[in-house]
């Protein structure tokens, strides 16, 4: 038998082209590949010995060599030929080893497409699970950041101009609460990522009695697929999955633009350690905060991943498509990677972000932030909003003129007590910003914020675990049938 021959084609692409549809292959994608499609092929295996479609002696000698595959780190399969792929080199490889009346019978009941599919899945989900991991991580470090500089007073800006009082926990806790929204998000997107495709074979089924309800359950998803053309057709999830990640990234994006702004000399408002920071190779006074240009550029990367995959998704027919189970996929994985390194380098920079407390304190003064605060107080005297508005924007005016931050020589209107105008200390005015999300309710923020953090934990470990439930499962499963320990992760 030769190892490009199907029955109907009798030979195989040539060498340059299967470069270019395949790759050059190397130990490590050797391994990427195959350490998910061998832990499919033992949950198959298992099902097909169970189900009595596959003799029980052949499923052993079946689970015995792919886990023996898997112990070797598929030494064997190194430079071995693979004209049609990775998958149908092992196939071979099993059937020459022991024979076709038994290698040949892996395939039962399944198609390259639903096992694509499958390991797509799977491979989404260990990275997804990974990446909440860190994301919950990053979250907490903002909520502990948060409540370690809650009465560092600052500017807020909009417009780059500096507007109204608020604390650096207050800023980082508001941050905090996007991310939880975003981490939440991709939760919701990932729920796709359970539904196992398995069973749908080709594009339609099969009529052989397998029980695509037990490989989900070895495998660690939670339910079989309904549907074998959606099964094997679409990528939606990967599309959602990758869209939401984006969203998180771009979150991060901003969080890194204020913080390098903040980070300049002009400004001054936060000090990196050496450790986050990077010099010039021509001019030694340079402190670069470039691990934050990284964390903006990888926002772009995202974007562009998801463009491309969406346009390579786009108007393809509904079946199993190679524009949309390879190309596309491939496309996304450098998007959903960017984001996975940002959330890494955000860790560090949250974490390491020190507030330069006086220098902050001195810029709200002379931005004089407290000036709506001011107006607010007379229109507590009966003074209309615009009325007051006017004579503290005039107040302004005339002491940026003499260079002075004293408010005093407002000019109050007939019958107003001059206490009025009185233009409180900052920590005071803070303290004063109680209503509609204002930093003088930071507890309240914060209370939500790690109440978010908890449920995250919580999901996040409830997955996890019946995933490594599922993986406990399968290792049991084939060792009884085979009386050999075996590692399934």
């Amino acid at each position: 038998m030769t190892t490009s021959a199907t029955g109907r084609i009798s030979s195989g692409v040539g060498a340059r082209t299967q470069r270019l549809v395949y790759g050059t292959l190397t130990p490590d994608s050797l391994r990427d590949e195959l350490s998910v499609t061998t832990r499919i092929d033992l949950a198959h295996v298992v099902m097909l010995a169970e189900r009595k479609l596959l003799e029980p002696e052949r499923a052993v000698r079946l689970l015995r060599l792919v886990a023996d595959l898997r112990e070797q780190d598929y030494v064997p399969l190194w430079g071995l030929p693979a004209p049609r792929g990775v998958y149908l080199m092992y196939e071979q490889y099993l059937m020459g080893v022991l024979g076709e009346e038994t290698g040949g019978r892996l395939h039962t009941g399944r198609s390259r497409n639903d096992l694509k599919a499958t390991a797509t899945a799977m491979r989404l989900s260990r990275w997804t699970m990974d990446f909440l991991r860190d994301a919950v991580r990053l979250e907490a470090v903002l909520l502990a950041r948060s409540r370690a500089h809650r009465d560092v007073v600052m500017p807020v800006y909009t417009h780059f101009q500096a507007a109204m009082p608020i604390t650096y926990g207050h800023y980082l806790s508001g941050v905090a609460l996007a991310l939880g929204r975003d981490i939440t998000a991709v939760q919701q997107a990932a729920e796709g990522l359970w539904v196992c495709p398995m069973g749908a074979g080709a594009v339609a089924g099969t009529d052989l009695a397998i029980d695509p309800a037990r490989v989900a359950e070895l495998l660690g998803f939670d339910r079989p697929c309904v549907h074998s053309i959606d099964a094997v057709a679409s990528r939606d999830v990967l599309l959602r999955l990758l869209g939401t990640v984006t969203g998180l990234g771009i979150t991060l994006s901003r969080l890194a633009t204020d913080l390098q702004l903040w980070s300049t000399a002009e400004f001054g408002f936060i000090a990196f350690p050496d450790r986050l920071v990077g010099g010039s190779s021509a001019m030694p006074q340079k402190r670069n905060a470039f691990l934050l240009e990284h964390v903006k550029a990888k926002a772009g990367v995202a974007t562009g991943a998801w463009t491309a995959a969406a346009s390579t998704m786009k108007s393809t027919p509904f079946t199993n498509s190679i524009e949309v189970g390879t190309e596309a996929v491939a496309a996304a994985w450098p998007g959903l990677q960017a984001v996975a390194d940002s959330v890494l380098l955000c860790q560090s920079l949250a974490g390491g972000a020190r507030p330069v407390d006086d220098r902050m304190l001195h810029r709200a003064e002379e931005g004089f932030v407290s000036a709506t605060t001011v107006a607010n107080r007379l229109v507590r005297y009966g003074v209309p909003f615009r009325t007051a508005h006017r004579l503290v924007g005039d107040a302004v005016r005339r002491a940026v003129d003499r260079g002075s931050t004293d408010l005093s020589g407002l000019r109050l209107p007939q019958g107003t007590p001059p206490h009025a105008a009185d233009d409180p200390p900052l920590p005071q005015a803070v303290a004063s910003l109680r209503y509609g999300g204002g930093p003088g309710t930071l507890d309240q923020g914060l209370d939500e914020a790690l109440a978010v953090l908890a449920a995250h934990t919580g999901w996040w470990r409830m997955r996890h675990g019946r995933l490594m439930a599922a993986t406990r499962t399968l290792e049991d499963t084939v060792a009884a049938m085979t009386g050999d320990t075996i590692d399934a992760a």
